[in-house]
């Protein structure tokens, strides 16, 4: 049941980099607002909210910008948030298959961004359709292998701890990214199957609903990853852009010649 994701774990990796950049931030304050829009500023009541607020926390967002975001996306200040959230579908280099997911206030300011960043760095835009049919959205939830127990002592989750604790929650496969586990699920079961952990004392870092890749592409050479991950990068770097999925395969060995 357990398999590996490769994208999954570069995404990973990169988002740690992300946040000691400071660019996750603006991006999970925005998820905030919109979770707080749509389902109002309660967490208890909204776990959408909550899980946006606990992935914010995991990425040592400070608690007033937290709280500001909360009241801006439920209305509490007088104020409001207006976005929308548009998929744009682009090919990279090899092939390669991206998923961008923009939230932004000017679709037409999202749409030029994002065509000439693509354009720029080696990537081309795709017909709707013909990307998106790669990818399945799918609950993700993602959790340390290695977590503090409130004695202070460290306690090792394993695949079987994971596996007992999700099954009947609807979780379909586990996947080893290294540091962490990411269960999959139905969108629908993501909630059940972060509460199902929380339930087994098991702490968890994020829970989302993404889009994954049904098949994956290869990129085996350095000189190709790093077209890929360039474009990735700019990509991302974009205001408007909440998240960039892709189906690239890049094998460890080669993310690892890139970080030298």
């Amino acid at each position: 049941m357990s398999g590996h994701s490769k994208w999954a774990t570069t995404k990973h990796k990169k988002a740690a980099i992300d946040a000691k950049r400071g660019k996750l931030f603006a991006k999970l304050i925005k998820n905030i607002e919109i979770a707080a829009k749509m389902g109002g500023p309660d967490p208890a009541g909204n776990p959408t909210l909550y899980d946006a607020i606990q992935k914010a926390k995991k990425s040592s967002v400070p608690n007033d910008n937290i709280d500001r975001a909360v009241k801006r996306g439920g209305g509490l200040d007088g104020g409001g948030v207006d976005y929308t959230t548009i998929m744009y579908e682009v090919y990279g280099p090899s092939g390669v298959a991206l998923l961008v997911e923009c939230l932004t206030d000017n679709k037409n300011r999202a749409a030029m961004e994002v065509r000439t960043a693509v354009t720029r760095n080696g990537g081309t835009m795709a017909d709707p359709g013909s990307v998106s049919r790669l990818f399945n959205r799918k609950g993700v939830v993602v959790l340390a292998k290695s977590q503090e127990r409130p004695d202070g002592s460290t306690a090792e989750i394993d695949e079987d701890t994971v596996l007992e604790a999700t099954l009947d929650a609807g979780a379909e496969e586990v996947n080893d990214l290294d540091e962490t586990w990411q269960v999959i699920s139905e969108p629908g079961d993501v909630v059940a199957v972060r509460t199902a952990l929380q339930d087994a004392g098991v702490d968890y870092d994020s829970a989302d609903v993404e889009f994954v890749a049904s098949m994956d592409i290869p990129v085996a050479d350095a000189t190709t990853a790093a077209k890929v991950m360039r474009l990735v990068d700019v990509i991302d770097d974009l205001d408007d852009v909440q998240n960039v999925f892709s189906n690239a395969d890049i094998p460890d060995a080669v993310l690892e010649e890139l970080d030298t």
